[in-house]
């Protein structure tokens, strides 16, 4: 099985989390600063340099102004969305 950050899904899933992010008027430094972290945590994290486990996901969410289960449903439909796409290009 492929590693999980050469997936597609993982851009995905970076994608979802930066557009919550950018929904939820929060700059990167405003965010990292609500986790008590450094501007370039979230930086990396929206890069993909650094992974989260669950808690700090659900973290994440709640400084968002969300919840897991939003991530989770934006995540499945972006990848819905995705799919949708490459099927109709082939």
């Amino acid at each position: 099985m492929t590693k999980a950050i050469y997936r597609r899904e993982h851009s995905v899933f970076l994608d979802v989390l930066k557009r919550m992010r950018v929904q939820s008027g929060m700059t990167q430094a405003q965010c990292s600063a609500a986790l008590g972290r450094p501007q370039s945590f979230m930086s990396d994290v929206e890069r993909g340099i650094r992974r989260l486990d669950i808690v700090q996901l659900r973290d994440l969410c709640q400084v968002m102004g969300s919840d897991l289960y939003t991530l989770i449903d934006s995540f499945e439909q972006a990848l819905s969305n995705r799919e949708g796409e490459e099927t109709a290009v082939v």
